[in-house]
């Protein structure tokens, strides 16, 4: 806490004011929509090597059929990984960084700053996509969901620093061009595609979360079971 609370830590995360994603692993359902969210738009360019199609699909309930129809979109089987065809050297030419690995990507950066990241992105024609984001300025991805989103542009205010100077702030969005989705879906489908990172992340949580519950309850009946035993042996002590 000591370490999360120093400044060093605030000045490295830009003030940046991040949306709680409210992930729940629980969901099944928000993290098969994330799943398919996944494999639409994020496995063209971005890997995840460290998990295999067959493991999601025992990890969510589905069948090997149902794996190869709603995630397998080339010719890869279910026992592979989530690996791309996108050189890494081409990516670099393309994009000016090769798309790095997602397979820990939630760990890295926190389910709230996905979150937020993929829903502040905003036009700026000085961008070689024509793109910008307020959590990550001049990042080289492009908006791959802006057909679901649509295209947003910033609204900006004048706020004074600490320091008495005045700078140029943006302090929200204005839809100019709409997607597929509404705001309110879109941001139901960003919480879906964040929801399966944090889970692609960390995938024993599936079974470790529900498991700690019965543990944490089992201690509970142990603790009373053992201040009985020892009110047994101090019995006659006191």
């Amino acid at each position: 806490m000591a370490f999360l609370l120093s400044p060093g830590v605030y000045a490295a995360s830009g003030h940046a004011r991040l949306d709680a994603a409210h992930v729940d692993l629980e969901d099944r359902g928000a993290l098969l929509r994330g799943a398919n969210l996944f494999v639409d738009y994020c496995l063209n360019c971005h890997s995840a090597a460290y998990m295999r199609f067959n493991r999601i699909g025992e990890d969510l309930g589905l069948s090997e059929g149902d794996v190869m129809a709603r995630l397998i979109k080339t010719s890869a089987k279910t026992g592979d990984t989530m690996t791309v065809a996108m050189d890494k050297e081409d990516g670099k030419r393309w994009f000016g960084t090769s798309p790095p690995d997602l397979s820990v990507v939630a760990r890295a950066r926190g389910a709230d700053w996905l979150y937020t990241y993929l829903r502040s992105f905003y036009r700026d024609e000085s961008r070689p996509w024509g793109v910008n984001n307020t959590l990550f300025k001049d990042v080289a991805m492009p908006h791959v969901l802006w057909e679901l989103q649509g295209l947003q542009e910033p609204i900006k205010e004048k706020i004074v620093t600490e320091d008495g100077k005045e700078v140029e702030e943006i302090t929200g969005f204005t839809l100019v061009e709409p997607g597929k989705l509404s705001p309110k879906e879109f941001d139901a489908a960003a919480h879906d595609l964040v929801s399966f990172l944090v889970y692609l992340s960390e995938p024993s949580k599936l079974q470790r979360l529900p498991l700690g519950k019965w543990v944490l309850l089992f201690l509970a009946v142990l603790f009373v079971l053992t201040y009985l035993l020892k009110k047994e042996y101090w019995k006659d002590v006191h």
